[in-house]
């Protein structure tokens, strides 16, 4: 670890500049790929498969919570969505579909205000 709490991998030799993308910005990337899905389904995709690559970097990290929000939130989007998907012939259906929706949008929103503010995930601010 470098002395401001960076992994070694993103510092540069000199110890300055991160090196490549930074996992901070992947994180922030994902929370946009997991909105953008709300138009275009298929970048949650895209979000959860960067998620799952770089997962061992940020392990033991405060970014870690993060990547384990966004992957909860792309699976059960993904579960209860195929729930209101299979139950729209009896109307539920559409308040499931309803739920999912805001739902994901509560996850994140908070998600992406946390990391915006420094915080984990699952910690009070304060």
């Amino acid at each position: 670890m470098a002395a401001d709490g960076r992994r070694q991998s993103e510092v540069g030799a000199a110890g300055g500049e991160p090196q490549g993308v930074s996992d901070t910005t992947i994180v922030h990337l994902v929370y946009g790929l997991q909105m953008a899905s709300f138009f275009v389904g298929i970048t949650a995709i895209v979000g959860v498969i960067l998620n799952y690559v770089r997962r061992d970097r940020v392990a033991g990290t405060w970014l870690e919570s993060h990547f384990t929000w966004q992957i909860r939130t792309f699976w059960y989007a993904l579960l209860w969505t195929l729930v209101g998907i299979a139950t729209l012939f009896i109307l539920v259906g559409y308040l499931i579909l309803l739920g999912v929706f805001l739902w994901s949008i509560y996850r994140v929103a908070k998600g992406w205000l946390n990391l915006a503010d420094g915080w984990p995930m699952y910690a009070e601010p304060g």
